[in-house]
Order: C-alpha cells, then structure tokens, then sequence
C-alpha cells in the first residue's frame, strides 16, 4: 500500500505576523505625519534683529516689504513702526539708500519698513496710487490703502508693532501716498511726514486730526512749491501748492491760523500750534532746495542733491515720537 504525504497549508505565525502590521502601521502613519505636516502652513516666525523681505498677495497681485529690524528690539516690548514710500520709478532699496532710515531707526529702536509699489516690472519702475498720481498704479486703480493694511496685519504676526505708533513718510509720489494714509487711515496711521509732494487726492476726510509735518524745497522743479506742472516732472502732474495743501490741515486739525516761524540757514521753519487733540502741523521749506532728502543722498544719478544743513530723516522721527496715535 503506497502512502501518501499529506501536505498541509501553512499556518501562519500570528505573532510575527502581528508584529509586522504593526510595524508597517507605524512607518505608514510616519509617513503620514510627515506629509501633513509639508502640507500644514507653516507657522510665522518671529523677526530679528536684521533685513528681511516679506511678501504677501493682496488685489490679486503679489506684493513685498523690506524690513529693517534694529538690533536693541525686543519681541516683549510693542515697538513703533515708519513705513517709508519710495518716489515714482523707484524701489524700497532705492528709498531705503536715498533716507538712511536704517540708521535713526537703530539710534532710537524703531522698525522701518521700505514697501514696493507697483509697475509693469516687480522691482522697478514702481509707483503708488497716491490719487492723482502716479502711472501704474494710478492708471491700473491699485488698492495700494489696502496693500498698507495688508502689510500691516502681515507685519503684527512677526513683530509686536506699537498700534499706536505707526507712522508714514515717503519722497515724492511717496510723499502723496503718505497723504492717503492720512486722508483714508487715519485711524491706523498716527502721524505723516510727507517730503518733496503736496497731497494730490480729490476727496480727504479723515476721521480724526492727523499730525503732519511737510518737508519741501522752494526751488523744486518736479513738484512745484507754488503748484502747477513742474518744468521738470517726468509725470506731467499739476500739483497742489504747498500752501494749499498745508492750509487744509491747518483747517482740519484745527490750528491756530498764524504760525511761528524761525529761520537757521538756507531752513525755515513754520509751526502751527493749537490743534485739537493734540495734532500738529509743521512745514520745513528748504530755501533753494531742489527735489531732494535733505540730508540723504540724490534719488537718482544725476538728481538734486539734498542740502546738508537740515536731516530729514532725524527731524520726521523727532516729530512722530512726539505725536503717537491719541
């Protein structure tokens, strides 16, 4: 009788078995985190000490800021903010090298912020819709009081920004952005430092007095102190007077109608005082001062060159730590 082997299945090893799914669930569910955790958006970080560019989409557009953080900032203190506006056909570094900003801002340990505007490049030729002014950004309509409060909220999730000292100056087509912010966010912004441009907008109401201090030459030939197109102006713009422009604020915020005046060199200053809540509007006319920062450099090869008897930059942020939001 011939026998047969009898071959049975075989029986799996349940606890290696075990062991192994385990293991596998294990690099799966690693896997896993990983992947969400590539896909999760990254939390913001903190700045430091230092320059960082930030970018951020507003309007349907992409949109940067340079930020120059000085080195004695604290994270745990509110820290004031300057955004500084560079002028028609320039940049932040451009704004940046043409102010020295950097430096007063580390003597004094405020955040300086250099946001670019808008043009058919990303890095040049900007502009800013400051009304009636300037090409781009004027033609295209560009949010740019949106942008601002867009960097803004951008900027307070990396830096404890001071709300109630957020401050605007800018050169030129710069400067008439500045006099946006203080005709439509006046709530944000507590006081403006406009330099070589007189405001250039067909409606201002802003909802509270906004100290303001205008800095300009009388011999400018791009934005004319006495108004008009100036025999120089690349924008072909009919500019606001000086006076016109300095007498709605002295209206708006309520100011004594007569000024003080002095007068130190080639710098006269006129101060208004009495204004409600405690609002200010001063003017700094450069005698024979061209389109230029006074005590910075020429925007441009070949630009005015800014007289040295009067430090622009040192003088706005006298004026903005002197008059934080109310």
């Amino acid at each position: 009788m011939k026998r047969r082997l009898l071959i049975l299945p075989q029986v799996p090893n349940l606890r290696g078995n075990t062991v192994f799914l385990l293991c596998m669930i294990c690099v799966l569910l690693a896997g896993c985190g990983r992947l969400a955790a590539r896909r999760a958006t990254p939390t913001a970080r903190a700045l430091s000490p230092g320059d960082v560019t930030r970018t951020l989409t507003h309007g349907g557009r992409e949109r940067s800021y340079l930020v120059h953080v000085p080195p004695g900032y604290d994270p745990a203190q509110p820290t004031p903010v300057v955004l500084v506006f560079h002028g028609g056909g320039g940049n932040a570094e451009n704004v940046r090298r043409m102010t020295g900003f950097d430096t007063v801002a580390d003597t004094h340990g405020f955040i300086v912020v250099y946001p670019n505007g808008t043009g058919q490049r990303s890095d040049r030729l900007l502009t800013w819709n400051g009304g009636r002014c300037c090409a781009y950004a004027m033609e295209q309509n560009v949010d740019d009081v949106g942008f601002v409060k867009a960097l803004l909220a951008d900027l307070g999730t990396v830096a404890n920004v001071d709300a109630q000292r957020i401050y605007a100056t800018g050169m030129s087509n710069g400067a008439m952005m500045s006099y946006r912010l203080a005709c439509e966010l006046s709530d944000v912004i507590a006081a403006v430092g406009p330099v070589a441009a007189t405001q250039n907008i067909d409606t201002c109401v802003p909802s509270r007095p906004v100290p303001v201090l205008h800095i300009h030459g009388d011999a400018d030939q791009h934005a004319p102190y006495a108004g008009g197109v100036g025999a120089e102006s690349l924008a072909g713009v009919s500019f606001e007077a000086v006076e016109t422009t300095i007498d709605f604020w002295v209206r708006h915020n309520g100011c004594a109608a007569t000024p003080q005046v002095t007068q130190n060199g080639s710098i006269r200053h006129t101060v208004y005082g009495g204004c409600k809540q405690g609002a200010a509007v001063e003017l700094y006319t450069v005698i024979g001062g061209g389109h230029a920062w006074p005590g910075g450099q020429p925007g441009w090869r070949g630009g005015d060159e800014p007289t040295t008897e009067l430090d622009a930059s040192q003088v706005l942020w006298d004026f903005f730590a002197a008059h934080p939001k109310p």
